[in-house]
Formats: C-alpha cells, sequence, structure tokens
C-alpha cells in the first residue's frame, strides 16, 4: 500500500483514479482548488486539501509523508492555450514546477503525470508509438511536453521517478455510476453529442467530411475513463517495484471516426443527432490512433472498454 496525494483528484479523470487507486488499497489524499473539478467527485474515506498547485507552501504541507503524486492538474484547452498562452504557462509549467519542487522538499520519489497524445502534433504516421517524434502543434501539447522534460531532468538530478500517460481521447464515465459529477463546457466530441441529445445543443457541427478516412470524418482512438485510472495505478505500483522512469502511450490500438461516434450514440439511445457539415479545422490530422503496447508490455495494462456503443452506454 503507498499515499499517494492526487493532485486534480476531484475533477474529471481524477476522480476515477481515486476511485482506481482505493480499489487497489492505497490510501488517497486528494489536493484540488475545485477550479473544474468538483466536490460531489470526493470520496468521504479520502483526506481532502482544497489547494492551488500555485500555493508552493500548500504543496510542501499536504506532500508530508506521501509516497508518491499523481498530478492530473493541468488546463487542457487547446484553443484556450494558443489565445492565453500566459495562462497555461503559469498553471502547466510554473504549478508542475512548483511540484516537483514539493516532492524534493518533502523527500515524495515518485510521479504519474497525466500527458498528452498532443505531444506529436500532426505526426506523419497513423499509428502513433513512443518513437514518433514530439512536434506539438498547440500551446497545451508544447506545456505537456516540457513537463516530461522537466520530470526528466528532476529524475537525473533528483532521483524522482516518473510516468508520464500520454492519453489519447478519454471518454466516457464509472460504469458503476458512483462518480456523479459530469465535465463543465467539454471539448470533446462524446460529451458534445450527448448535449445535442439531451437538448442543450440544437445540433453537432462536424468539422470537416472530406478526410482520405473511411468515411470521410476524423478518426480519432476513445479510451474510457476507467481504463485510464487502471493504467494509472498500474504505473504507480511498477514505478515503486523498480520500474525505470518512461513516457507511454494509453489507447485502444482502434479508431472510431466521428460520423461512427455519432452512429453509436443514435443506436444506444434510439434517436436522431441532428448534424451541420463544417469546412477542416486547422490542425486537425486525418487519423490518429495509439500504439499502447508499450503500456501492454511494461505495466501489464489492457483497456475493457473497447466496444463503443458500451462506451456510450457510461457517458448517458
Amino acid at each position: 500500500m503507498a499515499k499517494v496525494l492526487v493532485i486534480g483528484g476531484a475533477g474529471y479523470i481524477g476522480s476515477h483514479v481515486v476511485k482506481a487507486l482505493m480499489k487497489g488499497g492505497h490510501e488517497v489524499c486528494v489536493y484540488d482548488n475545485l477550479s473544474t473539478g468538483q466536490e460531489v467527485n470526493l470520496f468521504k474515506q479520502n483526506r481532502f486539501i482544497k489547494a492551488d498547485i500555485l500555493d508552493y507552501e500548500a504543496l510542501v504541507k499536504a506532500m508530508q509523508g506521501q509516497d508518491a503524486v499523481i498530478h492530473l492538474a493541468a488546463k487542457k484547452a487547446v484553443g484556450e492555450s494558443m489565445e492565453n498562452p500566459m495562462k497555461y504557462s503559469t498553471n502547466n509549467i510554473t504549478g508542475s514546477l512548483n511540484i516537483l519542487n514539493a516532492m524534493v522538499e518533502a523527500g515524495t520519489k515518485y510521479m504519474v503525470f497525466s500527458s498528452s497524445a498532443a505531444v506529436y502534433g500532426m505526426p506523419k504516421v497513423e499509428v502513433i508509438d513512443e518513437s514518433v517524434p514530439t512536434e506539438p502543434i498547440n500551446y497545451y501539447g508544447f506545456t505537456k511536453l516540457e513537463i516530461e522534460k522537466f520530470m526528466q531532468w528532476y529524475d537525473r538530478l533528483k532521483g524522482i521517478k516518473f510516468v508520464a500517460l500520454r492519453y489519447f481521447n478519454a471518454v466516457g464515465y464509472d460504469e458503476d455510476g458512483e462518480i456523479r459529477g459530469r465535465e463543465v463546457n467539454p471539448q470533446n466530441l462524446l460529451p458534445i453529442i450527448m448535449e445535442v441529445y439531451e437538448g442543450k445543443r440544437d445540433k453537432l457541427k462536424i468539422f470537416g467530411n472530406d478526410y482520405p478516412t473511411r468515411d470521410g470524418t476524423c478518426i480519432r482512438d476513445y479510451i474510457h475513463v476507467s481504463d485510464l485510472a487502471s493504467a494509472h495505478v498500474l504505473a504507480l505500483e511498477k514505478l515503486m517495484s523498480g520500474m525505470a522512469s518512461q513516457s507511454l502511450n494509453l489507447g485502444t490500438e482502434k479508431g472510431t471516426s466521428v460520423k461512427e461516434m455519432v452512429e453509436a450514440v443514435e443506436k444506444v439511445k434510439g434517436c436522431k443527432i441532428p448534424v451541420e457539415y463544417a469546412p477542416r479545422r486547422a490542425g486537425d490530422p486525418a487519423a490518429l490512433i495509439a500504439s499502447a503496447k508499450k503500456a501492454r508490455e511494461l505495466l501489464g495494462w489492457k483497456p475493457e472498454f473497447t466496444d463503443i456503443c458500451r462506451i456510450v452506454k457510461t457517458q448517458a
């Protein structure tokens, strides 16, 4: 059993990670400023500290006695990152350096970091493994890559061991229904389709139907949040048993197009989703699919949720 500080543990992915840690028998303390996280996502069994990652003293205090940190506290809206790089520099980069420095001061040696497939930018291959060059095309992806580089240096200089988990497209919710808080102002495809279904939006805008894909719409690798959560626990446990620091992709290795996702919602819900086609967005690759071979081999991790209709059912 490890004592784990989950920074951002009241958020969408963080709350699922907390649940998986508890299931694995670990002792969890949640650290969250509740800017996007929600109190409804907190489990009463865990200690909760309401504080910001820009508050260095609060971080050092929270870190006392902790074996490990799981860091999920980054800002993540791609468009906003391009319009307001200062916000992303301050929160993502300065906040992450605060976490690393607090770990050094408190003697906490292990970190699992929520990274992103955005570090790859627009790769020239459809199936992406960790050897693909990291060339982010937005400031959000740049900050994630810089944090990975800082962690590499802190490993060399201070002995902090890390795993950076590069997520592809996170979807779904806890199948047991224990995590009730929903994302506010979602940016991703499936929750936006669900908002159309619920009448919160009048239609879904699909950007581009002329891509060189099987139906003309973009293809992405959608990974269920509970599968992401289990990977965090495995990464932490492997790190603490001596695995070297790593950056690992997390995905299903299966692509789903925008049209196919719409059709899955229509099938599960027995409805028709109104759609409007719009021109392509700049910087949208035709297809992005993960190779998760390294995570399988090093962590023994395998995604459970591979059927898109099953994923859609958990989003409802």
